[in-house]
């Protein structure tokens, strides 16, 4: 597939990374192509493109957002909501806000228990796919995570089951053990896990651990 990833972060570098190594075709998108990150990124992936917000959202067939949460809805109006049509969008983002520092460890968050960012993102793109999935854990292990042959869990919710079952397909070649947790609304628990895993960095500066769903 053609992947466009909105966040030229290191989350958006490593999700590229794994894209591509997956055999996808990928395009990063930015604010400034010249940005050192994504030079260094593009010599690295010299098949890889780089390119602005609007131009990477038309590319991808399918979407990733991973841009800091506070900025998510702002990034897409400027790839163009129509761009985002027809699409399966994989919403990385947690809704830190960046504003406040943590307390005793736990990260403050701009959303309540009543309303995730994801949520406020589909309604910002009625047509499109969102599937949550990618915010749960460190960028260093969002690709091949290796746990002593454990396979850790991805949690991710959606209103389309065949989106869903895209981004399952997508988790599976990279290493995730997926739990379907429902619709868009499950976001509302799915997003905090990014405050509790940061919790053992945060105090402990442990950072090398992933969730995982254990069933009988």
């Amino acid at each position: 597939m053609k992947i466009g990833i909105l966040g030229s972060g290191i989350v958006g570098r490593v999700l590229g990374n794994a894209f591509i190594t997956e055999g996808h075709e990928v395009m990063l998108g930015t604010r400034d192509v010249q940005k050192a990150d994504v030079v260094k990124w593009m010599a690295e992936n010299p098949a890889a493109k780089a390119g602005s917000f609007e131009e990477t959202a038309a590319f991808g067939e399918l979407v990733v957002l991973a841009t800091s949460g506070d900025i998510t809805a702002e990034v897409i109006k400027m790839a163009g909501i129509p761009n985002f049509s027809n699409k399966v969008v994989i919403d990385a983002a947690n809704p830190i806000d960046h504003t406040k520092p943590p307390v005793n460890g736990v990260l403050p968050y701009f959303t309540t228990t009543d309303e995730s960012l994801m949520e406020q993102l589909q309604k910002l793109l009625p047509d499109a796919k969102l599937v949550k999935a990618f915010n749960c854990v460190g960028n260093g292990f969002m690709y091949k995570p290796d746990f002593g042959g454990q396979k850790p869990t991805m949690f991710i919710c959606g209103n389309d089951d065949e989106a869903k079952a895209t981004v399952t397909t997508i988790l599976d070649a990279f290493g995730w053990e997926t739990e379907d947790m429902g619709k868009v609304e499950a976001a509302r628990a799915i997003e905090p896990l990014c405050i509790l895993w940061c919790l053992p960095g945060i105090l402990h500066n442990r950072w090398t651990h992933a969730f995982k769903l254990l069933k009988k």
